[in-house]
């Protein structure tokens, strides 16, 4: 469910969609989601002082809640 939602809020910000992947990596504790978007889409995805993307990681925060455990989402170029 997580990686859909960051799936679509990514998509929706960017110029080029079908270049958004998302990459779950689960730890013990933990998952850790991976987005990937264009080198030219990263701004956005980042906005003004990492505005955007405190955004996404606090809906994300939100929606794992009733899973129980802590995700994460990491913006890699």
């Amino acid at each position: 469910m997580e990686k859909d939602l960051i799936e679509y809020l990514a998509k929706s910000l960017v110029d080029d969609p079908s270049q958004v992947q998302v990459n779950i990596v689960d730890g013990e504790k933990s998952t850790i989601l991976e987005l990937r978007v264009a080198s030219g889409d990263i701004g956005k995805v980042i906005g003004k002082h990492g505005r955007i993307a405190k955004a996404i990681r606090t809906v994300l925060q939100a929606a794992s809640a009733r899973s129980g455990k802590h995700t994460v989402l990491e913006i890699l170029d």
